[in-house]
Order: structure tokens, then C-alpha cells, then sequence
């Protein structure tokens, strides 16, 4: 279940960082931190494809957990999650439709881990092993084999701004990759509470 999701990885980085040169550092930007909003491009690279799948969106985060990640184009999907409570919308012919089932059970362990994550805890994952690196870059290392079959590492690399992401890359393999860049991103800002709590 972990595994499946694991397009959520970069979502929940993107909440906390901030420029810092040390975990602790990492934290004491993570606190300052009460709400983020931003723009995302996806792009996911695969050895099949001549071009990489790209993907167009919007995420809205207020402390101390209210989320709302939107996928705009070429498939709109929305993900709410507020008062402990997490859905998944996917735009149709018909409409919007909310998913249900095990898929959302899971989506629910994964949300779990955000409380280590908005601390800027990266070094307490169990998931991982983080690795500070030079040049605002942050490495987590796969510790299950498991997982590493699926997921080869991640990189997050930090903007200028203190709380704010440039971009995150995930290595399936050297050729597979998905890579999220983020921009006009908006930090402490207030945000509508109604966004957390349905989709259009």
C-alpha cells in the first residue's frame, strides 16, 4: 500500500523544507510554515516514451492538516484531506466521482507519515534513509528492499526562499523517473477552509 502511493512523497516534502544545512535547521523552518500554495508541472520519463507524460495542477496545504492536491490537466483528480478525514475525486463524463474502496484505505496509512514529514523530520522516516547533500539538496535511500525495487531514490532540491521546494525528482531507474516542479509558490497565506472540504 505504501508502494502505490508513492506519488505522494513529493507532496509532503514540499510542505516543510525551507533552506537549512542541518536537520535541526530543517525543523525551525518547518515551524514557521503555516500554509502553502503552488503551481506543479509532472512529468513522468519513461524508456518507451518519446516524450515524458506531462501533467498540470495545484496544491493548497494549511497547518495543521488540511490538504488539497489538484490535478487540472489532461485528467482532473482532486485529493482532500481535512479533520482526519481523506477523499479522492476523479472527474468523469458524468461528473465528479468520489473513490472509495481499498485505494483510499491506503491513501490513509500514507497521510499518516505527514506529521514526521511537516515537523521536517526526514531523518525519522522509517521509510528511508535522508541524506543532507550539498547545494540545497536532501536524498532519501529506499531501506526496504521491497520498496527499492520500485523506487530506485528521491531527490528534493531546495529553492533559494526559505519553504520553498524548486523541484523533486523520483528514480525508479535512471531512465524512469518522475520529476514535479513547483512555482508561484505562496507561503503563509490565508486559504478558504471550503477548498479542504469538497471538490468544484
Amino acid at each position: 500500500m505504501k508502494i502505490k502511493f508513492w506519488w505522494l512523497l513529493p507532496l509532503l516534502a514540499l510542505l516543510c523544507l525551507g533552506w537549512a544545512d542541518s536537520w535541526e535547521a530543517l525543523r525551525t523552518s518547518a515551524a514557521a510554515v503555516t500554509s502553502v500554495q503552488a503551481d506543479f508541472v509532472q512529468e513522468k520519463h519513461l524508456p518507451i516514451l518519446a516524450k515524458p507524460l506531462v501533467s498540470r495542477g495545484v496544491f493548497y496545504y494549511q497547518a495543521p492538516g488540511a490538504l488539497r492536491w489538484e490535478y487540472r490537466s489532461p485528467v482532473q483528480s482532486i485529493m482532500l484531506m481535512h479533520a482526519g478525514r481523506t477523499r479522492r475525486f476523479v472527474a468523469g463524463p458524468a461528473g465528479w466521482r468520489e473513490e472509495s474502496g481499498a485505494s483510499l484505505e491506503a491513501m490513509q496509512l500514507v497521510m499518516a507519515e505527514i506529521s514526521q514529514w511537516l515537523a521536517g523530520r526526514f531523518d525519522a522516516n522509517p521509510m528511508f534513509e535522508a541524506r543532507l547533500e550539498p547545494g540545497r539538496r536532501i536524498l532519501l535511500i529506499p531501506k526496504e528492499e521491497g520498496l527499492r525495487r520500485v523506487i530506485q531514490r528521491i531527490e528534493l532540491h531546495l529553492a533559494d526562499r526559505p519553504g520553498v521546494m524548486q523541484r523533486v525528482e523520483i528514480y525508479e531507474s535512471e531512465q524512469a523517473f518522475t520529476r514535479m516542479t513547483f512555482s508561484d509558490t505562496r507561503l503563509n497565506a490565508k486559504i478558504d477552509e471550503a477548498l479542504f472540504r469538497s471538490a468544484p
